[in-house]
């Protein structure tokens, strides 16, 4: 993204908005605030979590969100629409839409290794956000996607997923695997039987049948599977998509941020934005401050408690600021939007307006007041 794009043209204009970050940075508030905000600019927007946490539910003054879009009413011309992510559900719905007929989605939805693996096999779940994403831009009912992804170092997996997924299905274990129903068991490598056994004596020879079930089930279906990881990697590397980094001015959460910036690069992909939540208002700049009169240690009176709590605020404010500036040059040129630090946890939509406000101020409004957002351009 050039260096002059601003949020707003980010909602206005991208298809798909990614927010990664640690937890507690409010990642999903501003994930939903997005959405939000494109749904005031008259677009049709959808936010889905991957975080099982109803915090995203929450902001929209909800009790619980589904694995389908669920409308949001309100009081703007476009329309928004929140989901949260079943991992288990959208792998049912793949294998339901990949199977040659019924009875072979039957098998594997009644097989006993997919049913305990199907929801919790490493990489399944940020697989499946892939999944849904791509079916919720192959839909066209949305101009918009936000997808809020969970709050830990492994976030960014999906966008490894389709590579692992296409890698599985190619590797030579799995194909052996397959064989049987493609001639026979008899057909079957040496080798490959030699682990069959070794794996029935150490966990049951029921277990591996019933494994050995679950991949034959698949016959068949891993072309679907590959090509459909193709066009989901495809789809991550377009224009239309934008990487959102989501921190706060704590160590931990900058550290967290430059491991998300990294693996965007390591995956030839950039931050389009970063922002910086519950920072410290500052209230004064460098040349007021300059010019207030120096109070006495000790001394009293209203005039000199205001100063220093003034210097105190501004003093705090310089060194949060200085835990993230190594961030601020590491995505640059990607534009960096600071979000004050408010007295309330957003828990309806009206505290996610709020939010939405300060993210995207008008050109006469918060952006120049120190309780509201700020935007400045990194490097």
């Amino acid at each position: 993204m050039s260096g002059g794009t601003t949020l707003g043209e980010l909602v206005a204009e991208r298809s798909i908005i990614v927010c990664c970050g640690s937890g507690g940075v409010g990642k999903t508030t501003t994930s939903a605030a997005f959405a939000l905000q494109a749904a005031r600019g008259g677009r049709r927007a959808c936010v889905i979590t991957i975080d099982p946490a109803r915090r995203l539910a929450n902001s929209l003054g909800l009790d619980s969100l589904t694995n389908s879009p669920t409308l949001i009413p309100g009081d703007w011309p476009g329309e928004l629409h929140a989901m949260m992510l079943d991992p288990k559900g959208t792998f049912d719905d793949l294998v339901e839409r990949y199977a040659d007929t019924p009875e072979q989605a039957e098998g594997i939805l009644a097989n006993r290794i997919y049913r305990s693996l199907a929801g919790s096999l490493s990489g399944t779940q940020e697989y499946m956000a892939m999944e849904k994403l791509f079916e919720l831009v192959q839909d066209a009912a949305f101009d918009l996607i936000v997808v809020d992804t969970p709050p830990s170092r492994n976030a960014l997996d999906f966008l490894d997923a389709p590579r692992r997924l296409t890698n599985f299905l190619g590797n030579r274990f799995f194909q052996a695997i397959m064989m049987p129903t493609r001639a026979s068991l008899r057909v079957m490598g040496v080798a490959a039987k030699a682990l069959l056994r070794t794996i029935s004596k150490v966990a049951g020879t029921e277990i591996v049948r019933d494994a050995v079930t679950f991949f034959q089930a698949f016959d068949g279906m891993e072309e679907g599977f590959r090509t459909r990881a193709v066009h989901v990697r495809e789809l991550l590397g377009r224009p239309s998509t934008a990487f959102v980094l989501v921190a706060s001015p704590r160590p931990d959460s900058v550290d967290e941020a430059v491991h998300f910036a990294d693996k965007l690069v390591e995956s030839d992909l950039s931050a389009t934005a970063l922002i910086v939540n519950r920072v410290q208002p500052r209230f004064a700049d460098a040349g007021l401050l300059a010019r207030l009169p120096d109070t006495p240690a000790g001394a009293g009176g209203a005039l000199a408690d205001l100063v220093g709590n003034l210097r105190g605020y501004t003093a705090a404010s310089d060194r949060e600021e200085a835990v993230y500036r190594d961030l601020v040059e590491r995505v640059a040129p990607a534009p960096v939007t600071t979000v004050p630090l408010l007295n309330t946890d957003v828990h309806d939509l009206d505290g996610l307006a709020t939010i939405a406000d300060l993210l995207f101020p008008s050109s006469t409004g918060a952006g120049s007041s120190p309780t509201g957002g700020h935007t400045e351009q990194a490097g």
